[in-house]
């Protein structure tokens, strides 16, 4: 009887650990997806990409350290910090300003297409780290919410929209969006196990000092040139939820996430971005309700629950030992 009473107690437990993983990984991605128009709003009107990269690793880094401060404070052996330094490589400075680059040269709409291409490289990438399956159910889940996402950018587009970057630039543009998304890929799957052995402000304090070290030789003459009396009240606005929560608080949700749940979890619910997009629009009566809309929203729904569902390496193996 207490057996089993244990046994039940450990499985509530870790049902409450996935569902803060969901929650937290969800609450990220509304928190990007709300970040790209307000992103392309400052750039480049305000500032160049390069130096809206540099706002976003220093300033992150000063808010980690700072909130490092009030918490217990973990060691981290020097093999860990190595790993740490090329997780923040990947995860941080090749994604980020990549991104932010590619987001200048390229449109809204094209930078969120290819945005949703990150959960198949996740997909294949965990098969290679991992050594995760790839299971029928699991890309289903995928495609469908590839579906779904797409389906929603192109409803949504407008002939302006895909005509604001031309020629080479668009196609610059496009090239650093893809390599942001696979940097990132490599970010969730090969740096997975450094990454659940600490706590999320200790894992970020380190990881965004070494990219703001990495992209300061690399951004600050981009900061240079700003014109700061050109900058109006909503600037200031939009660059602090740039880097107070499209950058700290986001980074701080990850590795939670990270700790709780499968990559391809993870990187699936990337397609809820253009679905947070369309309804701040929405909300702003920049856009308009249409059935599209509906139908693209259940399609990601429907593929993120399914990637949910499949099975993963730990348990197929289990069943195997069971038969």
């Amino acid at each position: 009887m207490f057996r089993v009473s244990r046994m039940q107690s450990r499985f509530s437990s870790d049902m409450k650990r996935v569902a803060q993983g969901h929650l937290a990984i969800l609450a990220a991605n509304i928190i990007f997806g709300a970040n790209i128009p307000i992103a392309k709003a400052v750039m480049p009107a305000y500032m160049e990409a390069y130096a809206m990269a540099f706002f976003r690793t220093a300033g992150a880094m000063a808010l980690f350290w700072l909130a490092s401060l009030f918490t217990r404070r973990e060691h981290v052996p020097g093999r860990d910090l190595v790993r740490l330094f090329f997780a923040a490589l990947f995860g941080i400075l090749m994604n980020q300003m990549l991104f932010v680059k590619g987001l200048e040269y390229s449109s809204p709409i094209e930078a969120a297409i290819v945005v949703t291409f990150t959960p198949i490289l996740t997909m294949l990438l965990s098969a290679l780290f991992l050594k995760e399956p790839i299971t029928f159910k699991k890309a289903l889940g995928v495609l469908l919410g590839l579906s779904g996402a797409v389906y929603m950018i192109v409803s949504s587009a407008h002939p302006a929209d895909v005509a604001a970057a031309e020629g080479s630039r668009r196609i610059i543009g496009l090239t650093l969006c893809i390599v942001s998304g696979l940097s990132y890929a490599i970010y969730l799957t090969a740096f997975k196990p450094v990454i659940q052995r600490y706590r999320s402000i200790t894992i970020m304090k380190w990881m965004f000092l070494f990219g703001t070290c990495l992209s300061f030789p690399l951004t600050f003459r981009y900061v240079q040139r700003i014109d700061f009396q050109a900058w109006q009240p909503l600037t200031y606005v939009q660059i602090g939820y740039v880097v107070a929560a499209a950058t700290f608080l986001t980074y701080l949700l990850i590795p939670l996430a990270q700790q709780r749940l499968r990559p391809t979890t993870l990187s699936v619910y990337n397609y809820t971005q253009p679905i947070t997009a369309t309804t701040i629009a929405l909300i702003w009566g920049l856009d308009h309700f249409t059935w599209p809309k509906v139908i693209a929203t259940v399609l990601v729904f429907s593929g993120v629950y399914i990637v949910t569902q499949s099975k993963s390496r730990a348990q197929l193996e289990a069943e195997k030992q069971a038969s």
